[in-house]
């Protein structure tokens, strides 16, 4: 089983830079994987269940759901089973998709803070999603312009509503200001394929032709943390992932997962959880559908 979150890469069809699907049928188990992306993304499942593991958060939903994930924030395929004419609409889409300039519009205000506040992963309720899922659902005849002011519809309706919650209010997303992609994109790559094992400031610097004081600089710039900061951040993420779907021992989860101290492990879990790695295993193995 693929546990490590999978930097995906998302590629809207020709003439478009909104990714749009509509599925009818049951995710197979290795579609649902947990993966990161800078595009956000918009479900609205309007009869089925699951489990939605995003970022730090767990929890389970019962006949239907709207959520709204921000740019890299870890997460998992949610729909276990659609019921009888059940659907799972899928919206991904940059968060500069109308130019990098076009949120700095008095007028896109809402949205903006929308979208920063999608970092966190929001779960709307039943008033808002009574409006807007059927919205969600007709995108996909759109095309060209009119799906993308269509979409700006929809984002505007999420932005005004208060009948929301966060589900990851306390975790975090790899997050990043609006520039540079591509030294960021190979960053993360990099630290998705190897962050089980030590990586130097000197072999990631590399990787990005940078020299490590230069790395170091441009880093904290464009994320607000360290780099070990944020591996470490990526590795509890992973443990978290690892305390839920599997029975190994804290301690072999704490090696696997790249920290080489059991004690330095249990410190970054808490500190970016709130909670140790015993409680948080046994507090969401207990979870249920509220």
């Amino acid at each position: 089983m693929n546990t490590k979150p999978t930097y995906e890469k998302i590629t809207p069809s020709f003439g478009s830079s909104i990714f749009v699907v509509q599925k009818t049928k049951k995710r197979k188990r290795n579609q649902a994987f947990w993966h990161f992306h800078p595009e956000l993304e918009l479900v609205y499942v309007n009869k089925g269940k699951g489990r939605r593991h995003i970022g730090n958060h767990l929890s389970y939903f019962n006949n239907s759901q709207l959520i709204l994930i921000g740019s890299n924030l870890p997460h998992n395929g949610f729909t276990d089973r659609l019921t009888s004419k059940g659907r799972e609409t899928l919206v991904q889409f940059k968060p500069d998709f109308f130019g990098a300039d076009f949120y700095d519009l008095p007028e896109m205000k809402n949205i903006s803070l929308l979208l920063e506040k999608a970092k966190k992963g929001i779960l709307y309720k039943p008033e808002i999603k009574k409006i807007v899922g059927p919205k969600i659902e007709k995108l996909p005849k759109y095309q060209g312009l009119k799906r993308m002011t269509k979409l700006l519809e929809i984002l505007e309706l999420l932005a005004v509503s208060k009948d929301y919650i966060l589900l990851n209010a306390d975790g975090f997303a790899f997050e990043t200001q609006r520039q540079d992609s591509t030294k960021i994109d190979i960053i993360f790559k990099h630290i998705n394929s190897n962050f089980q094992n030590h990586i130097s400031l000197d072999e990631i610097s590399d990787k990005v032709s940078m020299t490590v004081p230069a790395f170091c600089r441009y880093f904290k710039k464009v994320t607000g943390k360290t780099f070990t900061q944020l591996v470490n951040e990526y590795r509890v993420v992973y443990a978290t992932k690892l305390l839920l779907e599997s029975k190994s021992s804290i301690t072999d989860i704490c090696f696997e997962c790249g920290f080489n101290n059991f004690s330095h492990f249990n410190k970054s879990f808490k500190e970016i959880t709130g909670k140790s790695p015993s409680k948080y295993r046994s507090e969401t193995s207990l979870m249920i559908q509220e």
